[in-house]
C-alpha cells in the first residue's frame, strides 16, 4: 500500500521539492556567468532534478537506494541495441542543422560572418555532460518511470515536458529574452522532453543514453552560428515537435499490426 501511494503522490512530491529547492538560486541568479555563451548563475539549478531525486529515495530506501539511484548516470548496459546511440547522438544536431537550412531558405536572421569554433564542441560537451547529468538523473531517473505506468508515454512526457518548460521559463526570463522567445522555447522544450522519453524507452530506460540527447542538443544550440546568437527558437522548436509527432507516431504504426496480430491469435485460439 505504500508503495502504491508514493507511485500516485510521486510527481506532485518531486514537482514541489524541485521548485523549494530551485527558489533560492533564481533569487540570487540573475547576473550573467562568466562564459560566452548566455546563461544566468541561476543555470545552476540544472542539479536541483538530481537532488531533490536524491533526498526522496533517501526517505524511501536508504543509503543504498541513493546508491543505486545515481548508478543510472552510467547505465550504457541497459543499451542492448547499440544503433540507438545514433539518434541518441546525432538527432538533435541534425535537428539544429536542418534549422541552420530553413533560416537560410527562408531569410530570417543570420550573423556575417558566422562564427562556429569548433574547439569549444569537447569544452561544452563535458561542461554540458555534467549539468545535465543533474537534470536527466531526476526527470528521467526519478520521476518518469511513475508517470509513465501511471499516464502512458505520450501523457508522461507532455506532463513532464509542460513542467520542464515553466521550470525552465525562470532562467528565460533572467537571459532577457523576449516573450515571444519565451513561449517558442516553452513549445520546443515540451517537444524535446518527447524525444527524450522516446530515446529512454528506446535504450531500455537508460538515463546515460537519454542525457546524450540532451547534452547534444545543448552543446547544438550553442555552437550555432555565434555562440547561439542567432538561435530560432520559432524554427528549431517546430522542428523537434515535428520530430516527436512521428517517432511516436512510427512507434505506434509498428505497434498495431503486432496488436492486431496478436488479437487474431487470440481469437483463433478462442475458436
Amino acid at each position: 500500500m505504500r508503495n502504491n501511494t508514493w507511485q500516485e503522490n510521486l510527481p506532485l512530491d518531486y514537482f514541489l521539492l524541485v521548485v523549494v529547492l530551485s527558489i533560492p538560486f533564481w533569487l540570487i541568479g540573475g547576473s550573467k556567468l562568466p562564459l560566452p555563451i548566455n546563461l544566468p548563475a541561476s543555470a545552476v539549478t540544472t542539479f536541483v532534478p538530481a537532488i531533490a531525486a536524491g533526498i526522496l529515495t533517501y526517505r524511501r530506501s536508504g543509503k543504498m537506494g541513493v546508491k543505486e539511484f545515481l548508478k543510472k548516470a552510467v547505465d550504457f548496459k541497459k543499451v542492448k541495441n547499440k544503433l540507438w546511440y545514433l539518434p541518441a547522438l546525432f538527432l538533435a544536431p541534425a535537428i539544429y542543422l536542418a534549422s541552420y537550412g530553413v533560416m537560410r531558405l527562408t531569410g530570417l536572421p543570420l550573423p556575417d560572418p558566422i562564427i562556429i569554433p569548433p574547439l569549444m564542441v569537447p569544452a561544452f560537451f563535458i561542461m554540458f555532460l555534467i549539468g545535465d547529468t543533474g537534470e536527466e538523473l531526476g526527470w528521467s531517473g526519478y520521476a518518469l518511470d511513475p508517470m509513465q505506468k501511471r499516464w502512458g508515454a505520450v501523457k508522461a512526457g507532455l506532463i513532464l515536458g509542460a513542467f520542464w518548460a515553466i521550470y525552465h521559463s525562470v532562467t528565460f526570463v533572467q537571459t532577457r529574452h523576449p516573450a515571444s522567445w519565451i513561449v517558442w522555447q516553452c513549445i520546443k522544450t515540451v517537444g524535446m522532453r518527447m524525444v527524450l522519453v522516446w530515446i529512454y524507452n528506446k535504450t531500455g530506460k537508460s538515463v546515460a543514453a537519454t542525457n546524450l540527447y540532451h547534452v547534444t542538443d545543448n552543446v547544438s544550440a550553442f555552437l550555432f552560428p555565434n555562440y547561439g546568437s542567432h538561435y530560432s527558437p520559432m524554427v528549431t522548436g517546430i522542428l523537434t515537435g515535428v520530430v516527436a509527432l512521428v517517432v511516436f507516431g512510427w512507434g505506434r504504426a509498428l505497434k498495431s499490426p503486432q496488436r492486431h496480430g496478436e488479437h487474431k491469435v487470440l481469437e483463433a485460439r478462442r475458436g
